[in-house]
């Protein structure tokens, strides 16, 4: 088994950290994206969008996109469940992970894509989506604030797939766009001060 990685890209650092909190060891294979690694004949054919992460296994059937790279593993690995450990904390851990995809790490990535340097030629870039994007990722900060209210964790009392979402889109925020998260929103900024002191978080 090997993961074809690619270190900046929040959607690979989830499954870093997805990794590290099953105590498993995956060797991994850094993808050099700006040198055109993932456009070659060879890895296309691993995964024909040419992203990652990419997780190959040992018979050699290929699993992208990162949920269903940690899907495979919890379910291989069920031990230190992090999609939930009944059907119906499975359901809850699957309503905020899915929250906090749409609301906060698609709309960053979208704000990354529509103002930075890299993606200059590869898209048209639009000011406006950014803005907006960002203002609305600002209001929701707002919202999961007072959704944590007496909890530690977002989907309730343990980490689970839906903490490592929401930590990899604030991670990018305040790297790569500058979106931090303001101090007075206390129960926000004590979950981030919570999960980025794991030792898994810096996968």
């Amino acid at each position: 088994m090997k993961l074809y990685d690619l270190p900046a890209s929040p959607n690979a650092r989830r499954v870093r950290i997805f990794i590290a909190e099953k105590g498993l060891e995956i060797p991994m294979e850094p993808v050099d994206m700006a040198a055109g690694e993932n456009k070659t004949k060879e890895y296309l054919a691993k995964n024909s969008l040419g992203r990652m992460p990419l997780l190959e296994l040992d018979d050699g059937i290929h699993i992208a996109e990162s949920i269903a790279i940690c899907r495979y593993l919890e379910n291989i690995h069920p031990e230190n469940p992090l999609f939930g450990k009944n059907e119906l904390d499975q359901a809850i851990v699957e309503m905020w992970q899915r929250r906090m995809e749409f609301i906060f790490l698609n709309p960053i990535i979208n704000v990354f894509r529509h103002t930075h340097e890299m993606w200059k030629g590869q898209l048209t870039q639009i000011a406006k989506v950014a803005e907006v994007e960002s203002e609305e990722v600002k209001t929701k900060m707002d919202w999961l604030n007072t959704e944590l209210e007496g909890n530690q964790f977002i989907a309730g009392d343990n980490y689970t797939v839906a903490d490592i979402t929401a930590q990899c889109a604030f991670v990018m925020g305040k790297a790569a766009i500058g979106i931090r998260i303001p101090e007075e929103l206390t129960n926000l900024s004590a979950w981030w001060s919570l999960v980025t002191s794991r030792p898994t978080a810096r996968a």
